[in-house]
C-alpha cells in the first residue's frame, strides 16, 4: 500500500510554503520457480519546500527531503537505507536579458547492507550561473562550480574499498553560446564543460547543436557532443573478498570512458497532430572491462579500460489530440549496443554487457475525460527480448478509471500489468525476479 499527505500555503504576500509527506509498502516479487522472493520493501518520505520573491525581484527557494527504509534480502538482516538532501537557490534578473543564480546542495546517504557493505556518503555543491545577451543575436551563458564528496566505507570480509575514507573534488566551468541566424529561424549553439577531479585531472567535453525551424509547424535539430564518465570508488578502489589474495581489485590505472554522439531529430506539428523523430549514433573508446592480469590463472582480475563499443538507434513518437478530451500517443523506439574488446584485453565477457535494454520498444496511451467527474486512462507497452539475459519479450496493459464526485474529492481504481499473473522484466535467469498483477485504489482530497 502507499499514502501520501500535502499541504501549502501563502507567506506574507510574497511568497509560499508546501510541506509533504509520503510512505509505501511493497510487497516480494516472484522467482521463477512461484515462490516469493525475500525483496520486499518499505519507506517513509517527508519534505517541504520555500519560496520567496522580493520587492527587488530577488528570487529564493530552498527545499529539502528527509526518507528512511528498509530493504529485505535473502540473507539474515535488513537492508537500511536513510539519507536527506537540502537545496537553496537564489537568482537576481539585471534585466530581461540578463540574470545571476547561485545554488547550494547538501545530500547525505546512509546504506548498511548486514554482513557485505556499509556507506556513508556526504556530497557537498555549490554552482554559479551567468546569462546575458550580447548584441542582437548571442545569448551567451557561463558558470563555474565545486563538489566535494566525502565517503566513509565499511569494510567486511566480503568486499572492501581501500582506503576505506576518502575525500574527491570536482572543480567545473563552462560556457555556451546561442547563436540567432537566418532571421532567427537557425539557432547554433556551441559550448563546452570543463572539469578537473581527483582521478584523472582536467577533461573536456565540447557540443554544438544546430536548430532549423524551417516553417512554423516544422523543425530540423542535429548535435554532436563529447561525454566522459569519471572514474568512480568502484572501478578504482574496489576489493573483493575484502582481504587478500583477491578474485576482483580495482584498476588504479583506470581512466574515464568516453564518447562521441551524433544526434538528428525532426519536430513536426499540425494542429492537434505533433510527430517528432530522433536519431543517434555513440562511439565508446576505454569502457569498463574485467582483465585476467596473470593468464592462464583466471584470478586475480583487476578493473581496467579494455573495451570498445557503439550504440545508435532511433525513437518516433506521435500525439493527437482527438477532441478537447482525449488524446492519444503513441511510441517506438529501436536500439542496438555492439561492444568488442581491445586488442590485448583478456576480458572474456566478449560482450554479454552489450545491452540490458530491449531492441525494440511500442508504448500506446489514451486519457479519455467523460464529462466533468468520470476519466479513463489506459496504456499499452511491448517490449522485444533481451538476448543476452535470455529475457523473453512481453506486453502489458495498464489501467485507470477515476471519478470525481464533488471538486475536492477523486476517487480512482487501477490495474498494472493486465494481461498476465506475473512475468519478468530484467535479471538473468538465475537472478530474476517476476512482475505481479496488481489492482488498487486510491482516495485524493484537496482542500
Amino acid at each position: 500500500g502507499l499514502g501520501s499527505a500535502r499541504y501549502g500555503g501563502g507567506l506574507g504576500g510574497h511568497g509560499n510554503y508546501r510541506i509533504y509527506g509520503k510512505a509505501f509498502s511493497r510487497d516480494p516479487t516472484l522467482l521463477s520457480n512461484g515462490q516469493a522472493a525475500r525483496d520486499g520493501w518499505h519507506m517513509g518520505q517527508g519534505g517541504f519546500r520555500l519560496d520567496w520573491e522580493a520587492p527587488d525581484s530577488n528570487r529564493l527557494s530552498l527545499h529539502g527531503d528527509w526518507y528512511d527504509g528498509r530493504i529485505a534480502q535473502a540473507s539474515p538482516g535488513h537492508i537500511a537505507v536513510s539519507g536527506g538532501n537540502v537545496m537553496a537557490k537564489w537568482a537576481h534578473p539585471f534585466s530581461a536579458r540578463s540574470d545571476l543564480t547561485a545554488q547550494a546542495y547538501y545530500d547525505g546517504t546512509h546504506r548498511d547492507i548486514p554482513g557485505t557493505f556499509g556507506e556513508d556518503l556526504d556530497i557537498y555543491d555549490i554552482d554559479l550561473q551567468h546569462r546575458t545577451a550580447v548584441g542582437t543575436r548571442h545569448d551567451v551563458v557561463w558558470g563555474v562550480g565545486y563538489r566535494l564528496i566525502n565517503d566513509r566505507v565499511v569494510n567486511t570480509a566480503a568486499l572492501a574499498f581501500l582506503p576505506a575514507h576518502v575525500a574527491r573534488q570536482w572543480f567545473t566551468a563552462f560556457a555556451q553560446d546561442e547563436i540567432a541566424l537566418a532571421s532567427d529561424r537557425l539557432h547554433v549553439t556551441l559550448g563546452t564543460k570543463i572539469e578537473h577531479n581527483d582521478y584523472t585531472g582536467f577533461e573536456i567535453q565540447p557540443s554544438g547543436r544546430v536548430n532549423w525551424t524551417f516553417s512554423p509547424s516544422r523543425t530540423l535539430w542535429a548535435g554532436i557532443s563529447r561525454a566522459v564518465r569519471t572514474p568512480s570508488r568502484i572501478d578504482r578502489e574496489l576489493y573483493a573478498p575484502g582481504q587478500p589474495p583477491y578474485f576482483l581489485a580495482g584498476g588504479p590505472g583506470f581512466r574515464s570512458e568516453t564518447e562521441l554522439a551524433y544526434e538528428l531529430g525532426y519536430r513536426h506539428q499540425q494542429g492537434a497532430l505533433v510527430l517528432a523523430f530522433a536519431s543517434f549514433y555513440s562511439r565508446y573508446h576505454g569502457l569498463r572491462s574485467l582483465e585476467q592480469v596473470n593468464p592462464p590463472n583466471p584470478t586475480p582480475i583487476v578493473i581496467a579500460n579494455g573495451q570498445d563499443g557503439e550504440s545508435y538507434g532511433g525513437e518516433a513518437t506521435a500525439s493527437y489530440h482527438i477532441t478537447d478530451d482525449w488524446q492519444v500517443h503513441a511510441g517506438y523506439t529501436e536500439l542496438r549496443v555492439h561492444i568488442w574488446p581491445n586488442p590485448g584485453s583478456t576480458d572474456t565477457s566478449r560482450g554479454t554487457a552489450e545491452s540490458h535494454t530491449p531492441n525494440r520498444q511500442l508504448s500506446l496511451r489514451s486519457s479519455l475525460r467523460l464529462g466533468a467527474q468520470w476519466s479513463v486512462d489506459g496504456g499499452f507497452r511491448y517490449l522485444a527480448e533481451i538476448a543476452n539475459q535470455q529475457l523473453p519479450a512481453y506486453a502489458e496493459l495498464d489501467a485507470r478509471l477515476s471519478w470525481r464526485p464533488v471538486a475536492a474529492l477523486e476517487l480512482s481504481v487501477a490495474g498494472r500489468n493486465l494481461l498476465h499473473e506475473h512475468h519478468a522484466e530484467f535479471g538473468t535467469p538465475a537472478a530474476r525476479r517476476d512482475i505481479e498483477r496488481g489492482v488498487y485504489g486510491m482516495a485524493q482530497w484537496h482542500y
